[in-house]
């Protein structure tokens, strides 16, 4: 039963992990959403060094069970009252969520889209064609969402005869 009495106190260790969790979502947030809804290999290195580091503050070398479910209680809680609040506060969710980014609209890409979200125009262009796009005629509004999910929304009776989805003009062409 040692292993679950706390080595460290209870108020320390919620300190603890809502410093960390402030810490940790506002570095999120500032770094964007770079990854397009999917994560390489780096973003997965990154994302496993920043828990183990995480981890250790969090915890404050403590190797008591009882420690560690205080802290993980601790950022559950947070993540769920951020829920809570911004469903019934949108003031509050618009804050700690990011807005949507429109990329291309028209069937023109957007430069100044691609260039607030560091996306280069063969990214863009690979990310329509995994949405079955060929050509950007076919594409009314493309939008790199909150989630950082990539949406698409067709146009109506487009004759694809705009730029091809194949082409890359460089960084934002």
């Amino acid at each position: 039963m040692e292993i679950f009495e706390l080595q460290a106190g209870y108020g320390e260790m919620v300190i603890r992990g809502t410093t960390m969790y402030w810490v940790l979502y506002a570095l999120l947030r500032i770094s964007g959403r770079r990854d397009l809804g999917s994560l390489g290999m780096a973003d997965m290195l990154v994302l496993v060094l920043v828990a183990d580091a995480a981890g250790n503050a969090m915890s404050g070398d403590s190797y008591s069970m009882g420690d560690g479910m205080i802290v993980v209680a601790t950022i559950v809680g947070w993540s769920y009252l951020l829920d809570r609040l911004g469903y019934y506060l949108p003031p509050l969710r618009r804050l700690l969520e990011p807005q949507r980014v429109c990329l291309v609209r028209s069937g023109r890409v957007l430069a100044g889209g691609l260039k607030r979200e560091h996306i280069t125009r063969s990214e863009l262009m690979e990310q329509l064609r995994l949405k079955g796009v060929s050509n950007l005629a076919e594409v009314e509004r493309a939008y790199l969402e909150s989630t950082g999910e990539f949406s698409v929304i067709r146009a109506s009776g487009a004759l694809g005869n705009g730029a091809s989805t194949l082409e890359d003009e460089g960084p934002s062409g």
